[in-house]
Parts: structure tokens; C-alpha cells; sequence
């Protein structure tokens, strides 16, 4: 029987998440890849536990997370059932819906007819009575806006999720989003946006993400940080076989281009005078403080092993960066199009 470690809360440091009273921790899991049917069930467990032990509370999923779609979830609830059921209290487990799931009009985008039921499943899944963060997946340009905040606020209100989020909607979708919820009695907790070095949409415009975001009073939290395994050093000397870019996988083998692994190259020579890995400077920049208060919440990262969890969580012991480190990491941290999800321009 699994006993998580007595010093998890040690390990980790937590962030409120806007102006509710949920914090998260630093660096969250996600399950996008590495727990479906493809990858071995033990190494999913040892990664879970080992999470946990080092004080990772908040794991997050989607319904078609997998392959197959809706196996991350099946998954997930095997264990939780045999591991960390005596601990649900002290996790956050969030899903999504958005994306297409199942054949036909009602298995896609942001219908009411099809988040309800996608929630449903998704319990059904994981054996859960709740989730404690029920996400918009994306935004659908069909159905309207207040229909699809309307499912927000009912699965809140059936009490099927606890909190409501957003992800990869604009700044202008994102302050509509957070009117009509603010309407119904349910404000938005939370926005979901791919941010990195090389991926810094959110930072633009006028107002931008991040300031539309403080301004509700949402938390964010980042996804793909590490600009789907770019910022590693795993592209540093070519296309390793067993990478997202040779399996064609979430990664577009334009993005391998000589004037992005150029700043990539840039940025692993400053991580190393730091003493980090590149993974870990990536990481630890995407929780960098940019105003009086923390921009972003969260940073969700994956992991295929128990070794890679660990030496990414290491992230969290080194978030200080001088005013000549961050100039610095400017000068190769610019947007390079490693974006598989950027909305059309408000």
C-alpha cells in the first residue's frame, strides 16, 4: 500500500491562484502524455507517486487525453483507486472538454449538449463524484459564448466540479468569458494558455493575457512550458528516434529550424552558467515574477520517467533571476511560432 512521504509540503512551494482562496503548486503534472495505453502502467505509477511525494498536488487531464482518447482518464482513475484515493482531499484534479471526442455534432467544440456529457464521462472514468477544475477546452467561433460559460456555471452549480477555467482564449474572449460567468455567480478561477520562451503570445497586445487575467482576478497556469521538448537538450545535436519530433507527435518539424536552434543554444549556454538544465531555466522563467504579484500560477509540465519528473521539479530552487539574466534570456527568447494552438488575432 502506497504511503505518500511525510515531508511532501516541504518539497514544494504553493501560489494563490488569483483572487480565490486555491493555491497550486509551483510545478503541476499533466497527463497529456505518457499515461495512455501506450505506456507501461508502472511507470505511469512510480511517476504519480514520486509526484506526490515531492508535493505536486494538481494533476491535470483532458477527455481525450491518451491514445486512446479517454484512456489518460481511465488510467488515472486505476490509480487513484489503488494509490491515492486516502489522499483525494489533498489533490486538485482538473479535465477539459473541447476537442473532438467522439464521432458525430455533439462530441466537439463547446456546445452545452457536449460539455455536460463529456464531464460525465469523464467521472464515469476516473471514478469521481467531482473534479475540482472543469475546463473550456478551447473556444468554439460557433456556439455562443454564454452558452458554453453556461456549462461552466452548471457543472459548478450540480456540484460536478468545484472551479471553472478557460484554455487558449484570447485576452478579448477571455475578459467576455469572465463578464458572463461573473454574471451567472461563478467566476472563471483560472486560464489554460501555452506560454515559453519561444512562445510569448500571451505577453502581447493591450491589454494582454496575463494583464486581462489579473485584472479578473484568474489565475494562469502555463502549459507546454518547454515549447513541446524543444527547450531541452534534446534537439541540441539532432532528432533523437524515441523524440515528439521523429514520432511526428504534437511537433512540427519546421519548428527544428537553424535560427530556433540557434536561441535554443543561446538559452542552454545561460542555463548552464546558472547551473541549470535548460528544461529547469525554461521552467523556472515561466514562474518568474513580472509585476508586484505573480503572473503566472502554475507551470504544467509532463513526464515520461521518474528521473525526468525530478530533475525538472528542481526547477522550483531556482526561480531568482537578476535584471542581466533576464535581459539576457531576452536576447534569445522570442517569439518563434511554437504555438500548435494560437487563435486567430482579437
Amino acid at each position: 500500500m502506497y504511503q505518500a512521504a511525510q515531508d511532501r509540503y516541504e518539497q514544494m512551494p504553493y501560489r494563490r491562484v488569483g483572487r480565490s482562496g486555491l493555491q497550486l503548486p509551483l510545478v503541476s503534472l499533466g497527463l497529456w502524455h505518457n499515461f495512455g495505453d501506450d505506456k507501461p502502467f508502472e511507470t505511469q505509477r512510480a511517476v504519480l507517486r514520486r509526484a506526490f511525494d515531492l508535493g505536486v498536488t494538481h494533476f491535470d487531464l483532458a477527455n481525450n487525453y491518451g491514445p486512446p482518447y479517454g484512456s489518460a482518464e481511465c488510467n488515472f482513475g486505476r490509480h487513484l483507486a489503488e494509490d491515492f484515493r486516502p489522499y483525494r482531499d489533498e489533490l486538485i484534479i482538473s479535465t477539459k472538454a473541447g476537442y473532438d471526442m467522439w464521432p458525430g455534432p455533439y462530441g466537439n467544440w463547446g456546445s452545452r449538449k457536449y460539455l455536460l456529457a463529456s464531464l460525465d464521462q469523464s467521472l464515469a472514468r476516473m471514478g469521481l463524484e467531482y473534479v475540482d477544475i472543469f475546463y473550456s477546452h478551447r473556444p468554439d467561433p460557433d456556439t455562443p459564448l454564454a452558452e458554453t460559460m453556461g456549462a461552466l456555471d452548471a457543472a459548478v452549480r450540480s456540484g460536478r466540479a468545484l472551479y471553472a477555467g478557460i484554455s487558449t482564449y484570447t485576452a478579448a474572449q477571455t475578459r467576455e468569458a469572465a463578464r458572463i460567468m461573473r454574471s451567472l455567480g461563478t467566476p472563471l478561477l483560472i486560464h489554460q494558455p501555452s506560454y515559453s520562451m519561444l512562445n510569448r503570445w500571451v505577453e502581447e497586445g493591450s491589454p494582454s493575457l496575463l494583464e486581462v487575467a489579473e485584472e479578473e482576478g484568474m489565475g494562469v497556469i502555463a502549459f507546454s512550458p518547454l515549447a513541446q521538448g524543444l527547450l531541452t537538450d534534446r534537439y541540441l545535436g539532432g532528432i533523437p528516434e524515441d523524440s515528439r519530433a521523429a514520432a511526428n507527435k504534437s511537433f512540427v518539424p519546421e519548428w527544428l529550424s537553424e535560427q530556433t536552434l540557434e536561441r535554443v543554444r543561446g538559452l542552454s549556454g545561460l542555463a548552464a552558467a546558472r547551473g541549470q538544465t535548460l528544461a529547469q531555466l525554461a521552467i523556472a522563467w515561466s514562474l518568474r515574477d513580472q509585476r508586484r504579484g505573480a503572473a503566472v500560477t502554475s507551470a504544467l509540465i509532463g513526464a515520461s520517467s521518474v528521473q525526468q519528473l525530478e530533475q525538472n521539479l528542481a526547477a522550483v530552487r531556482g526561480l531568482d533571476f537578476s535584471p542581466g539574466e533576464i535581459d539576457a534570456i531576452d536576447e534569445f527568447a522570442v517569439e518563434s511560432g511554437i504555438d500548435l494552438w494560437r487563435q486567430p488575432a482579437d
